[in-house]
């Protein structure tokens, strides 16, 4: 028997965060099913969108796309990602993720561990669109 913590969430049970860049839909945090060491969620990038440059003190972030190409940032040097190839992007660094070709874009993403509060989990280091 399963809890209410043990159900599927997909992108359409979760609002979209648009503030940065692109659509970001955190599907499994502590808000959606209480995780207490990190969370996972989805970007979709339309051709020539971008995720603004930030970076996170207390975490390491996963990155894999699922489908299409993304420039991924690190540090201010640009790294070339495809369908089917993932990177870490390390605690504290900078980074960004572009759509530079002309086709969606959609990446899974993973922090962990969590910052002691949500506000302290993310720094922006350029304005938001």
């Amino acid at each position: 028997m399963t809890g209410q913590l043990h159900r599927a969430v997909s992108p359409a049970d979760v609002p979209p965060l648009l503030h940065r860049g692109g659509d970001v839909r955190v599907l499994l945090g502590p808000k959606t099913v209480g995780s207490t060491s990190g969370f996972l969620g989805v970007l979709a990038l339309a051709p020539g969108e971008r995720v603004t440059e930030h970076y996170h003190p207390y975490s390491d972030e996963y990155l894999y796309v699922v489908a299409g190409e993304v420039e991924l940032d690190l540090d201010g040097v640009p790294h070339r990602l495809t369908a089917d190839q993932a990177m870490l992007v390390p605690l504290g660094v900078r980074h960004r993720v572009r759509n530079t070709s002309a086709a969606p874009a959609r990446l899974v993403f993973h922090l962990c561990p969590l910052a002691p509060r949500p506000e302290l989990g993310h720094v922006d280091t350029e304005p938001t669109p």
